[in-house]
């Protein structure tokens, strides 16, 4: 890389895509309090990363950041948008053109083939589905040959890696994904990963990931630590031995 495309690439990756700024969230009932006060940010153009223990509200982070749940207090800005003050319309249109969210479990539609699951987002957005567009995004993921079947008929790598497709077709603005490569065999894991790492270096997207993988984690270009539901530090420049330092730490 030259120093010019470097500092360019720096430059861009200090611009945030989303903003949580005072962000908490409570619950009622027993889960209590679960974000207290976060204020964080996702660079463009950058894999971030989300770590933390068990029970430390990296999920409930991820989802206030996309818009599926609402903060009780704090704002979320996608942009210039404050993703708290908008109603439910609102966060539908966005949800279905500027954010796109890849979930553990994939959530793909049983009686849907790949080609339909891929093209959903666009008809559930009154576009009408092109047909070479959502095949394109199966060749990205290396599927396109599966597009007739399925989500029973494809292993569980097949099945991410169709829920990723979904998310392309769409074009959003910013990618999240919960524990993507969590149901995930090793080499299968490290495939979803690249896939999301092209999203970053090839396509210019933003992705932010929740992830217990050390060796996943270190793919991305920053970490952020939650504990508590605090952010109790970020590593710009993660490796697999010092985020297990810090895997051992909390576990002490």
């Amino acid at each position: 890389m030259s120093l010019l495309s470097a500092a360019t690439t720096a430059t861009a990756q200090d611009v945030p895509a989303t903003r949580l700024v005072s962000v908490s969230k409570t619950y009622p009932g027993a889960a209590g309090t679960v974000l207290h006060g976060v204020s964080v940010h996702f660079p463009q153009r950058a894999l971030t990363a989300v770590m933390g223990p068990s029970g430390s509200g990296k999920t409930t982070l991820l989802h206030c950041a996309a818009g599926l749940d609402r903060p009780t207090e704090g704002q979320v800005l996608l942009g210039d948008t404050d993703l708290a003050t908008c109603d439910e319309r609102q966060l539908t249109l966005i949800r279905r053109g500027r954010v796109g969210f890849v979930f553990q479990q994939f959530n793909l539609l049983p009686m849907l083939t790949a080609y339909e699951n891929v093209a959903l987002p666009l008809r559930l957005d009154g576009r009408r589905p092109d047909r070479a567009r959502i095949l394109e995004a199966l060749r990205q993921v290396g599927l396109e040959k599966q597009a007739g079947r399925r989500p029973a008929q494809l292993s569980g790598g097949q099945q991410q890696r169709v829920a990723i497709a979904r998310t392309l077709v769409a074009e959003p603005e910013i990618v999240y994904a919960d524990e993507p490569t969590g149901s995930l065999d090793r080499a299968t894991g490290r495939q979803v990963m690249g896939l999301l790492r092209d999203l970053v270096d090839r396509a210019g997207r933003t992705v932010v990931m929740v992830t217990h993988d050390p060796a996943a984690a270190a793919r991305a270009d920053r970490v952020v630590y939650l504990v508590d539901g605090h952010v109790v530090g970020t590593d710009p420049a993660p490796t697999v031995e010092r985020i297990n330092a810090r895997l051992t730490a909390w576990e002490n």
